[in-house]
């Protein structure tokens, strides 16, 4: 599916590039307050006494492992059990449902009390779903194979010259489609798609946040991570669970995971899933 963007000239792009994509994402915290209704293990959840949680499908490295999310491993899994025994929901009281990334975000009643899937706080989303309180702060990355016209690339506007991809819904397509100012970017309905097209040689390089990037690149052959995106250092994009809009639980996901991350649960769990290999900076020139 082709994008046909053309508004801002190349300077411009890259200049504005963190303002528009992530300004609405530095500007948002979690949405409402804790009300009266967190009693432990007794919220108003989807089915009485558990907790449905929700993510695409597949689910990938480093967020899950082996497309099972109800194994508690991966950073994101791992994180949403952390968050329902905050809750007062043990494992046994968890349940999990699959279902695709645009979907979880389109407006309407939800079949899960939480989706957890890399959803990245942005006002424009908020217009439709609720978040809790971030749990990670994420860098979009660029991912292309050993021999393409993006490999060695290490500026933004040379970047933009060629055949970009992302998965749709993503703000990696928007990120993409900012960067773009030769050809329209194409999207996909899954990583995997976008990611056999890169090997086909039907893109030059594909943007993803950069976990995602770094799980593809050891996946594939001859896969390589080209480098991070810049970013205005006021403009953080940050991920967090997804809810229905105006939904009960927000405030009680939000209160849990600030509580994970002032026990220090958070940190330790990313320590323990995410990659720490450094990868270089895109510069915007």
């Amino acid at each position: 599916m082709d994008e046909n963007d053309r508004m801002f000239p190349t300077a411009a792009r890259i200049a504005t590039l963190a303002a528009l994509v992530l300004a609405a994402v530095g500007c948002a915290g979690p949405d409402p307050a804790p009300g009266p209704r967190c009693t432990p293990g007794q919220l108003d959840t989807l089915t009485a006494g558990v907790f449905t949680f929700a993510t695409d499908q597949p689910a990938y490295r480093p967020w899950f492992v082996a497309d099972q999310p109800a194994n508690g491993e991966g950073f994101e899994s791992a994180v949403a059990y952390a968050a329902a025994e905050q809750l007062g929901y043990p494992p046994d009281r968890v349940r999990w449902t699959r279902l695709p990334f645009s979907t979880a975000m389109a407006p309407g009643p939800k079949p899960f009390d939480a989706a957890i899937s890399q959803f990245s706080i942005t006002d424009q989303r908020r217009e439709i779903v609720d978040f809790s309180a971030p749990y990670y702060d994420v860098d979009q990355a660029v991912l292309t194979v050993a021999g393409s016209a993006a490999a060695g690339l290490r500026s933004t506007t040379a970047l933009g010259r060629l055949r970009l991809g992302a998965e749709a819904g993503t703000t990696g397509a928007l990120t993409a489609r900012m960067l773009s100012h030769a050809t329209p970017i194409t999207v996909y309905d899954s990583n995997d798609q976008a990611i056999a097209a890169l090997s086909g040689g039907k893109v030059d390089a594909l943007v993803m946040d950069l976990p995602t990037a770094q799980r593809a690149a050891g996946d594939l052959p001859d896969g390589v991570v080209v480098g991070q995106l810049p970013k205005a250092p006021e403009h953080v994009e940050q991920l967090a669970m997804l809810l229905d809009k105006d939904s009960p639980l927000t405030g009680c996901l939000s209160s849990a995971v600030e509580a994970l991350r002032a026990d220090g649960v958070l940190d330790r769990l990313q320590r323990q899933w995410m990659a720490a290999t450094p990868v270089p900076m895109l510069t915007s020139g």
